[in-house]
């Protein structure tokens, strides 16, 4: 893939049938909790990019081995007790990584060093590290930033009130939890994602859920996860780009198969029956206790705005960048609120985003915590220049906006694609006409 890549107007719609690629968060915590279950797990449809890679080195220096029977199925073998690193661990650009395995880490019995890439040490980590220093761990970091110093030791249960709905953080910390003594509970406002939760259960552990005056809880004790095969649904985030391309480019008719449909990731939905997308669901069905099928979409010429807030953003926050582009064919202002925390994602999301869709023709208004967008279905300027700020999301963003462009879009940083989304390009090509 060069560094930059040209984006221009789609003539023909987009037609077929493609399988999307294996869910990133469900593909990490396969390979963080399996490396605690002791045993041999067979996970079949594991997602092969960077960020997933950069979790598979990390448990096999702790002792784990992983050997591939294809290029998307592997079986993982953990040893009854996790060994200290040789050396520092490197997450790379994989913010889950790093604040899932400081939970993990902080629970053992060893020392270890988190390190990443130069975007992910310049990315927030106080947000894991305060509430397990609660728990009792020790942790050195550069100013609440990556290298994070961790020495392993016995910790005590907290009872934590999350403040913001995140599903790492709450991860981080169940999975500290599920190694201490006692009933570990954290509470958010709105509920995250939950495939720690379902993952957890799936593999044995005490785990309850629920919701009370605090708001929405997660409660783990102690518990030896037991080895069971996972197999990994499609991802919806990376399904989004497709379903957003298939509802603006005329004519288009694309279904896209074994996507996820956890309802905490399920958000985008919600956002297409505002909307007006015209789309089905077939083929429903549960695996690894995570809801699956195939999602079918077409062209939605009569888009709606709509506001967007509340409980449903940490059901789309990667989304958010995506929805942009269709909320700016869609008739009228559509708002987005509540979602700050899109500017500690890869880049400020909030600022690029609306940096890159100004120039490509598209009227957004930068806020605080979102953006507004003023809808039209007519094509988009185009014949620009953008910058995707390392930004793997935004640069997928940016392509779909050039499809519906009178002028083509040039894409800078294009790379950026293969840190999540490496069969980006050759799907596309495979439903274009």
């Amino acid at each position: 893939m060069s560094n930059f890549q040209i984006s221009k107007k789609q003539t023909g719609g987009l037609f077929g049938e493609i399988t999307i690629p294996p869910d990133k968060s469900i593909s990490h915590r396969s390979l963080i909790f399996g490396a605690q279950t002791g045993g041999r797990i067979k996970i079949s449809n594991f997602s092969f990019g960077a960020d997933c890679r950069a979790t598979l080195e990390i448990i096999k220096q702790l002792g784990c081995s992983a050997d591939f029977i294809d290029e998307r199925t592997l079986i993982l073998t953990a040893p009854k007790k996790l060994q200290a690193p040789a050396s520092a661990l490197d997450c790379g650009n994989s913010g889950t990584s790093m604040r899932l395995l400081s939970g993990l880490l902080a629970s053992l019995d060893f020392k270890s060093t988190l390190i990443g890439d130069k975007s992910l040490s310049g990315r927030p980590m106080k947000r894991v590290i305060e509430p397990l220093s609660l728990m009792g761990a020790k942790i050195k970091s550069n100013n609440f930033k990556a290298p994070l110093e961790i020495e392993g030791r016995e910790l005590t249960p907290v009872q934590y009130k999350s403040p913001i709905a995140s599903a790492q953080v709450k991860s981080c910390i169940l999975l500290a939890g599920v190694n201490t003594q006692g009933i570990t509970t954290v509470w958010e406002d709105t509920l995250s994602r939950d495939h720690s939760e379902r993952m957890f259960e799936y593999l044995g552990a005490k785990i309850s859920t629920g919701r009370d005056e605090k708001g929405f809880f997660t409660s783990v004790e102690k518990s030896q996860l037991v080895p069971k095969d996972i197999e990994i649904a499609g991802d919806i985030s990376s399904a989004a780009f497709f379903m957003v391309m298939a509802a603006i480019v005329q004519d288009s008719e694309i279904t896209i198969k074994n996507v996820g449909l956890n309802p905490t990731r399920t958000g985008i939905l919600d956002v297409f029956d505002k909307m007006g997308v015209n789309y089905e669901i077939l083929n429903k069905q549960t695996v690894s206790n995570e809801p699956v099928g195939d999602i079918k979409v077409y062209y939605s010429p009569d888009l709606k705005a709509c506001e967007i807030s509340g409980d449903i953003i940490p059901r789309l926050i990667d989304e958010l960048p995506i929805i942009a582009v269709l909320a700016a064919r869609a008739g009228g202002e559509t708002t987005v609120k509540d979602a700050s925390d899109l500017r500690n994602k890869e880049s400020d999301r909030i600022s690029a985003l609306a940096s890159g869709l100004k120039k490509i023709g598209i009227e957004i208004e930068e806020k605080p915590d979102g953006f507004v967008i003023s809808g039209t279905n007519k094509d988009f300027q185009g014949g620009t220049e953008v910058e995707t700020h390392l930004d793997h999301r935004l640069a997928m963003s940016f392509f779909a906006a050039g499809l519906v462009s009178k002028n083509p879009v040039k894409i800078n940083d294009f790379i950026w694609v293969n840190t999540s989304f490496p069969e980006f390009l050759p799907l596309f090509e495979k439903i274009s006409r």
